[in-house]
């Protein structure tokens, strides 16, 4: 595997990397085959800051090994989703809160008659075409 030295590592794109840091430092590179085997070889020694950001780089680490024609198999670690990604309390309350329900806009008379009336000329329309 070729060896990336700090200048070029620097120069590299960010979203070449499947981790990119609160500092702006990117963690598994994924710019060659040799790379892409050694991010799966090396994803579960990576300390990820969330759930969700583990997520994402198991994704792009899968797809970058199908991009370079890597094979992964159903029991490796990488292949294997990383639990439920959604929040387990919000500040709304747990799972989300409830919902806020609308409650449905006054129709006047005048309103539902010309709805009535749109709905049969919609039809006498359908019948002649």
């Amino acid at each position: 595997m070729p060896d990336l030295k700090e200048k070029q590592r620097k120069s590299m794109n960010k979203e070449v990397f499947a981790y990119v840091d609160r500092n702006g430092e990117g963690h598994l590179p994924l710019n060659d085959e040799t790379h892409v085997r050694n991010a799966m070889a090396r994803f579960n020694q990576t300390s990820f800051p969330s759930a969700s950001a583990k997520e994402s780089a198991r994704r792009k680490v899968v797809a970058a090994a199908k991009r370079h024609g890597i094979e992964v198999s159903g029991d490796d670690n990488i292949a294997k989703p990383s639990g439920s990604v959604r929040a387990a309390h919000t500040r709304r309350g747990p799972r989300g809160g409830k919902k806020a329900v609308r409650p449905k806009r006054k129709t006047t008379t005048a309103q539902r008659a010309a709805a009535r009336k749109n709905v049969k000329k919609a039809q006498t329309v359908r019948r002649r075409a």
